[in-house]
Order: structure tokens, then C-alpha cells, then sequence
């Protein structure tokens, strides 16, 4: 069957779910990650033809697709700070959102031959601390989560990616730790999207990324960041800084939170789409 031929398909089948843009970066990705071929092949090899057992491969991700299963979870990886990083079911896909947190740091603390000692909290793929590992790679780096599952996914990538980050098993809400460390930074992206603003989101996150990693109840938005936020405060070094991904709509009251505990030369800061979306604060 020719190529282009399989393309008008994936718009006709997909176009309404997704939108033209969508479903275009959809289809190049799947025959880029199963077949090796670029994006621009059918505009030097318009005939191209593939195979009945090539057919059958970019088919049955058609049908995922239409049952609303991300693209990232088809082609079990994702691309983020120019790596591609193993993903599944029991990790959030990283986001764009989130490198740029990742990026931030990285800003703050340009020298690669840096020692820094660096935790982030409920880590899931592991992408924040191997991306800041490969970036600063004389630091040590720790990481944490609740579920074993996602520190499974966590260790395959830092395995995959040559870095050296010690991954662990711990409750953010329950932190019974006798760490004598003390950090340069604290980073994490913790579950924060209410239960009311779950309408907001797409079906393919809430039916098939962890609600674990990503809801937190209505009437306490600010559970995970009252844990993290207090544990910083005593585990952080002398001007140690404190990162974190929040909620768009909840900035006043992280910066409030960290005042409280008093963190100061707080910033707020906005993502690409201009929401206020990352916070840092430095502790006394």
C-alpha cells in the first residue's frame, strides 16, 4: 500500500479527535520510530510502498490512537531535553512544561563542573534528575517516588542514559527519612490538578496516565507542596534553592506557602503558554 495513501487514512480517521497538526506529528513519529524514515520522505519518494507486515504495525496504532491512547505509550518513549526517555502507564509523560523547569536550573547553575547535591521529589520517569545529571555530571543526585513501578521505569533510563542518580522509594506525605544531607537544590513537579479541573483535561491523560501522579483533592490543592515545602525548609543548605511545577492557578498561595516558611527572592515565573506555572524560592 502506498505511504500517502496510509496518511490520507490517519487524517480521515483522526482528524476530528485530533486535529489536522496533530494527527500529521502523529503519523511522522510512528513511521520515524518503526520504519527509520523522515518526515519529508513522501515529498522525494511520493510512490513509497510499504509492506503487508508495515501495514499491519502502523494500523493497529491507528486503532490506539482512535481509543484516545497517547502516542508516547504506542511508541513507549518520549523525547525531553533531547533524550528520549521510557515511558508507560505508571509514569506521567513529560512535559513541555517541565523541561522548561529543568532548563531554569540548569540557567541557575551553568557550570557543568559543579558538585551540587540535588533531590527530586516524586521523580516518575526520571526525566528532571537524568536531565540535570547529564548536564551536571560531577553532582550528586537523589531521587524519590511512591511507586515502584515508576521507580522500575526511573532506573531503565538512568541505565539507558549512563547517569548515576540513586533512586529510592518514599512517601512525599509521610517523609520518614534520617537524611543528614543537606541539598544545594530541591526540585519536584508533584501531583497538583484539582478534581474540578479535571473537565479541562484531555481524555487520553486522564484515561491513561497515572491519577496518582497528577490529582489532588479539591478542598487541599496544596497537599504535596506543604510536605515538600517543610521538608525543604530543614534539608535545603544555607541559600539552597527550592524548585518547583505548580498549578497555574494557585501561584499566589505557593508564594504565600513558601513565605511562611520563610523562603525568600521568591520567583514566580511563566511557562511558554504565559502561565504562571514554576516557582522558586532560596531558604535563609
Amino acid at each position: 500500500m502506498l505511504l500517502r495513501e496510509i496518511k490520507n487514512i490517519f487524517h480521515s480517521e483522526l482528524d476530528v479527535l485530533y486535529g489536522k497538526d496533530e494527527v500529521s506529528s502523529f503519523f511522522y513519529m510512528l513511521i520515524e520510530y518503526y520504519f527509520n524514515l523522515e518526515r519529508f520522505v513522501l515529498a522525494i519518494q511520493p510512490e513509497l510502498v510499504i509492506d503487508k507486515e508495515q501495514e499491519t504495525i502502523v494500523f493497529n496504532a491507528l486503532s490506539e490512537l482512535k481509543l484516545e491512547r497517547p502516542i508516547q505509550h504506542i511508541i513507549g518513549s518520549c523525547f525531553f531535553m533531547d533524550m528520549d526517555f521510557k515511558v508507560n502507564s505508571h509514569v506521567l509523560i513529560p512535559r513541555p512544561e517541565t523541561e522548561e523547569l529543568v532548563r531554569w536550573i540548569l540557567e541557575d547553575n551553568r557550570k557543568d563542573e559543579l558538585a551540587l547535591t540535588i533531590l527530586d521529589m516524586g521523580t516518575g520517569s526520571g526525566c528532571i534528575p537524568i536531565s540535570l545529571s547529564k548536564h551536571l555530571p560531577n553532582s550528586n543526585i537523589f531521587a524519590l517516588d511512591i511507586s515502584l513501578d515508576a521507580l522500575e521505569v526511573a532506573n531503565e533510563n538512568n541505565k539507558t542514559h549512563g547517569t548515576k542518580v540513586e533512586f529510592f522509594q518514599a512517601d512525599i506525605l509521610n517523609l520518614n527519612l534520617n537524611l543528614n544531607t543537606k541539598y544545594d537544590i530541591i526540585v519536584s513537579n508533584p501531583p497538583y490538578v484539582r478534581e474540578l479541573e479535571k473537565e479541562e483535561m484531555q481524555k487520553n491523560v486522564i484515561n491513561h496516565e497515572p491519577s496518582i501522579a497528577l490529582f489532588v483533592p479539591d478542598e487541599d490543592p496544596l497537599k504535596f507542596y506543604k510536605a515538600i515545602v517543610d521538608f525543604a525548609s530543614k534539608h535545603l543548605k544555607n541559600k539552597g534553592s527550592l524548585y518547583l511545577e505548580i498549578n497555574q492557578y494557585l501561584g499566589k498561595e505557593m508564594i504565600e506557602l513558601l513565605l511562611k516558611y520563610e523562603f525568600h527572592t521568591i520567583d514566580l515565573k511563566q511557562d511558554m503558554y504565559g502561565n504562571e506555572r514554576m516557582l522558586k524560592g532560596i531558604i535563609r
